[in-house]
């Protein structure tokens, strides 16, 4: 791998010489042309595989054994060489691999008369366009994958007009409420001085400056009152209390197997539902003072056990892992979205200032991207990198649609994946892969993708399931929607630098087309269960809604103990919402919704898009028509403004988890120098 300060891949860079120079990090370009080469190579070869034309069947490429010690067949390959010839390729031609449709050889509509059963291999000019026409086959309505029956096939189409009738008006009656509610707040709760602070409160550029304005606004609203009332129906407050007074008792007797014991039993997941986050939903800032004496209580009660030599080393370790599982771990989860990703840059800025930006985060589609920038650089250089004048480096859909229509005409996809391949290198410094990553950083990057098939699981990626997968490949599979990127061949790096096809080439594409946020598979992986989500994906944003106030974000009226809106607006936003989620179900479980791209769409709607913590970046109806945009140094700042805007509120409730998750390690490690 070799870097340079010329910017090949950014034109934007340097185009004004009057501005200040800028962060070394920020100029610095990546090349592996080596790896690029190989890439190409096995999309290339990747192009007349069976598997994308008969589902259920695979075999990997002779080329890819070959490289990996193993032998494959070579009378299969020589047929496959046939398909696509190795000859250079013209600028705005098929770039992916993918060959013409006119350099195919013509369709065979005859078998070979000494072996009746054989037929031509099928191909296609990409994953879009099937060479060959599609035939039934009678096996399949044996096996159930065939055609549902004359009533099925006469009913379908009516009832999935209907259906869509319904949604379309339940959603216009859903945007006209939300509406209703936001006048109402406007014009009836936000009035007077709450509504000069509050506007004070969204113009906030730090964290420190938003906590001063909130706590002016729950000491006029008079929230400080609840804050000091120990009781509530939202927690087990007397449990809360009965463990405090033991810890403190114990501590001041220098009982430390007591305090031990104590620990063992509140060291848990939302134990006693201090965790709930309607606690802290109720004021501005913070949540009940009883609750916070109880987490500064249970950080000394650590530090006291760590330095106590009554407690042997071995029972310590046994003690720090059995309270480090119960705990659990927290993770960033970054959505999917287009451009709408960008936001996510604020909201990892946000939690970078604060010191809490976890040491898992995974990313789908943009949110890859972004969390690949943060998993592969260090704190430091996070810091130096997450400016609005990153909006150089960001030139994904820089083409103009001459060159992106006349590819998106010919191959099915508006990009090209040898050309995002080198882009993508800035965020994931060269061909990084998940194990270099982790060693250079230790934070663990997972990146969520699905395999082409249909029927396949979703993989997380990471240091653990694919240590020596490259990443910008895994970033490339995660962007791979139908229509934009075709499914991409993920590439592993062997030990001695060489790229190669990950899987035997079997092809990947966008995680959040089934699963947006992997949060079961980071539980049994990770243990992962304080997941902090900043969702941006559209088609769902437009679906959040807190009834009941979110944290640091109180409902306006009745001193926050209301409904937004007042209650029958809040109950009829949730109706509608259950109806509509109602209508995709049955439309995804009576198999109405036809596959479009080879894809299956009808997920799209179903999945768990929030987490113990959602961070909801409020975005405009313009990043509508920029969804396929790439920000300026502008826009990306006001991006990042928002992003962080609305992670602000949120910093405190996360702060007083990760607080604990972080004294057990800092004990542990005090713990293991005892050991050696």
């Amino acid at each position: 791998m070799s870097t340079s300060l010329a910017s090949l891949f950014s034109p934007r860079i340097g185009m004004d010489s009057e501005e200040p120079q800028l962060d070394p990090l920020l100029t610095e370009v990546f090349e592996n042309p080596e790896d690029v080469a190989a890439f190409r190579e096995a999309l290339r070869d990747d192009a007349g595989k069976q598997e994308h034309a008969v589902a259920g069947s695979f075999w990997p490429h002779a080329s890819s054994l070959g490289k990996l010690g193993l032998k494959g067949d070579s009378k299969n390959s020589e047929e496959r060489s046939e398909l696509q010839p190795d000859q250079p390729l013209e600028e705005g031609s098929l770039v992916e691999g993918d060959t013409k449709v006119s350099d195919l050889p013509e369709r065979s509509t005859k078998t070979k008369a000494n072996n009746p059963s054989k037929v031509g291999r099928i191909a296609a000019a990409s994953d879009f366009a099937p060479v060959y026409e599609r035939t039934s086959n009678s096996s399949s309505k044996l096996d159930g994958t065939g055609r549902e029956g004359l009533v099925y096939n006469l009913f379908r189409f009516p009832l999935l007009l209907s259906i869509w009738l319904v949604i379309a008006l339940e959603f216009a009656a859903y945007v006209l409420i939300r509406q209703l509610v936001n006048l109402t707040e406007y014009f009836i709760a936000w009035r007077g001085y709450k509504g000069t602070l509050r506007a004070q409160l969204r113009k906030a550029e730090t964290a420190d400056e938003w906590r001063e304005v909130a706590l002016e606004l729950d000491s006029y609203l008079g929230y400080e009152a609840w804050k000091c009332e120990d009781s509530s129906g939202l927690y087990d407050w007397i449990l809360i209390k009965k463990v405090l007074n033991s810890l403190q008792t114990m501590r001041e007797k220098d009982d430390a197997e007591g305090v031990m014991n104590v620990l063992e039993l509140c060291l848990r997941n939302n134990f006693a539902g201090t965790e709930n986050f309607r606690l802290y939903s109720e004021t501005f800032f913070g949540t009940k003072y009883l609750i916070e004496n109880y987490l500064s209580e249970v950080e000394e009660c650590l530090a006291y056990i760590a330095s106590t030599d009554k407690i042997s080393p071995q029972l310590k370790r046994s003690f720090y892992r059995g309270a480090q599982k119960n705990m659990g771990r927290s993770a960033l989860c970054l959505s999917g979205g287009g451009s709408f990703g960008y936001y996510h840059i604020g909201v990892v800025r946000a939690l970078l200032d604060a010191n809490l930006l976890p040491a898992i985060i995974t990313g789908t589609s943009a949110g890859g991207l972004i969390a690949a920038l943060a998993c592969t650089r260090t704190d430091d250089e996070l810091k130096r990198l997450l400016v609005p004048e990153m909006a150089d480096r960001i030139t994904a859909c820089e083409e103009p649609f001459s060159v992106w229509g006349r590819r998106a005409w010919r191959t099915g996809a508006r990009f090209s994946l040898t050309k995002w391949a080198e882009k993508a290198q800035f965020f994931t410094m060269g061909s990084t892969t998940f194990a270099e990553a982790y060693a250079r950083t230790g934070k663990v990057l997972n990146i969520s993708v699905i395999p082409s098939d249909r029927h396949s699981p979703v993989k997380l990626l990471n240091y653990h399931t694919a240590p020596n997968c490259i990443i910008w490949s895994s970033l490339l599979a995660s962007a791979a929607v139908p229509g934009l990127l075709p499914p991409v061949c993920l590439m592993q790096k062997t030990r001695s630098g060489q790229a190669v096809p990950w899987n035997w080439g079997h092809r990947f594409k966008d995680g959040s087309l089934r699963v947006d946020i992997p949060l079961q598979d980071l539980h049994s992986l990770f243990n992962v269960n304080y997941p902090i989500v900043s969702q941006v994906n559209p088609h769902v944003h437009l679906f959040f809604f807190a009834p009941k106030g979110m944290p640091g974000r109180p409902v306006a009226h009745r001193k926050g103990k209301g409904w937004r809106g007042g209650f029958l607006l809040s109950a009829s936003e949730h109706v509608l919402k259950l109806n509509l989620s109602m209508n995709f179900k049955i439309i995804r479980d009576l198999d109405l919704l036809p596959s479009l791209l080879g894809q299956d769409w009808s997920s799209v709607f179903l999945q768990r898009f929030s987490g113990a913590v959602t961070i909801w970046p409020k975005t405009r109806a313009w990043d509508w028509v920029r969804i396929l945009s790439d920000p300026d140094r502008k826009e990306l700042d006001r991006m990042m403004c928002v992003g962080q805007s609305v992670t602000f509120p949120k910093l405190h409730m996360i702060e007083n988890r990760v607080r604990l998750e972080r004294a057990l390690d800092q004990c542990r490690r005090v713990n293991r120098k005892l050991l050696r």
